[in-house]
């Protein structure tokens, strides 16, 4: 049985959670999935231009994770874009990075008490 996810952190929640080619019925396109944590990863190393250290470091996972994140991330894309379909953005079990740096779990895993700024599992999610 695979070890269970540890929540990553993301800086803030995109505006746009969906993507798709002009002209087209998004009930038409078969929609490829990016999760917050993908789209996180994407920004902090295509956009903000940081080593993979670096990022890793701020999305609170390892530099090995980091890039099969990375790596993920840019096949759904391509995916998305050479073959036409929508991307849509959300899921993935993240925490997210508020005023000063601290976090919480918009999925209500925790964030508060002696560990703040951590997510934690409470029962199934």
């Amino acid at each position: 049985m695979p070890r269970p996810r540890q929540c990553r952190r993301v800086g803030k929640l995109p505006q746009a959670t969906y993507y798709k080619p002009r002209g087209v019925p998004l009930r038409l396109l078969e929609c490829v999935e990016l999760t917050l944590d993908e789209l996180e990863a994407v920004r902090l190393a295509d956009l903000v231009g940081l080593y993979q250290e670096e990022a890793a470091a701020k999305m609170n996972v390892s530099r090995q994770t980091f890039g099969r994140i990375v790596e993920v991330a840019h096949k759904k894309i391509a995916d998305a874009l050479v073959h036409g379909k929508a991307l849509s953005i959300q899921g993935g079990i993240v925490e997210v990075a508020g005023p000063g740096g601290a976090a919480r779990c918009p999925r209500g895993h925790g964030g508060f008490g002696p560990r703040r700024g951590r997510c934690h599992r409470r029962g199934q999610v």
